[in-house]
């Protein structure tokens, strides 16, 4: 058996794992039952938000200990299920060690396209207007901002934009998206508007896993998940902020607010 290969696997799958959103608990599962398979007296994983660990050990034997630094997070179910479809296969005896190697290295980053992404964006809003008190013009209008939305979120990344500085931007243009609608259609409800185009935007699953972790007593990694999803809460307010801001600049009469 390579050890080297093994723990490699392992960190792999845990590091596309946590990238994907994964509960830090769902990581170290993962990566003891792919280490598991080394048959060595000693396989651990250690896996927190930045960072994981992974050491495998036996009598005689010089011991093998990887460390993989994790920077970019996000949300990819897919990914997820494929990961934990590929390593169930390999602890089985369905795949060798090295064909479940090439499956992780060659795993697809995302399921559907750019453009399927962008329209699932326009579609989240319209659906959260009629929950905020929203009528069928709001529903209508609330496509305009999810269009602006997608606009906002695909440049943005396409230019390597991330983070806090994203979800203000794109918050910030909800915003002002939403004001220059009910500028032009005063009938419209401009809450309703703001609060459906800010909705995709809300880091709901962050703050699941937060309580998750902690609940499991993974308390570096829920506390970290609280802090990440805080610190997305504010970039949402301040680019809302701005957005109101920028437009009161525009129209210092009030028309907009």
């Amino acid at each position: 058996m390579d050890h080297k290969l093994v723990i490699d696997t392992a960190v792999l799958a845990g590091e596309i794992l946590l990238k994907s959103g994964a509960e830090t608990y769902r990581v170290e599962d993962t990566m003891k039952h792919i280490l598991s398979t080394g048959n060595t007296e000693t396989a651990e994983a250690l896996v927190m938000l930045t960072g994981i660990v992974a050491t495998m050990e036996d009598p005689g034997v010089q011991p093998v200990t990887v460390m993989r630094r994790v920077d970019d997070r996000g949300t990819n179910i897919y990914r997820i299920i494929e990961v934990n479809d590929i390593s169930r296969k390999y602890c089985s005896g369905k795949m060798s060690l090295e064909e479940t190697y090439a499956a992780l290295k060659n795993l697809k980053r995302r399921q559907y396209s750019t453009s399927v992404y962008n329209i699932a964006t326009v579609l989240v809003p319209m659906g959260f207007a009629p929950l905020w008190g929203g009528g069928l013009r709001e529903v209508a209008a609330s496509a305009f901002v999810g269009g602006a939305l997608a606009l906002l979120m695909t440049v943005g990344k396409r230019m390597g934009a991330g983070g806090f500085f994203l979800n203000a931007v794109c918050a910030a243009g909800t915003t002002a998206a939403s004001i220059l609608l009910f500028c032009l259609f005063p009938a419209l409800n401009v809450d309703t508007l703001i609060i459906s185009g800010l909705m995709p935007l809300v880091p709901g699953m962050a703050v699941t896993n937060a309580v998750r972790d902690t609940l499991r007593h993974d308390f570096i990694s829920g506390g970290a998940r609280a802090l990440e999803a805080f610190m997305t809460a504010a970039a949402i307010a301040l680019g809302a902020g701005v957005g109101m801001l920028l437009m009161q600049l525009i129209d210092p009469g009030g028309a907009f607010l």
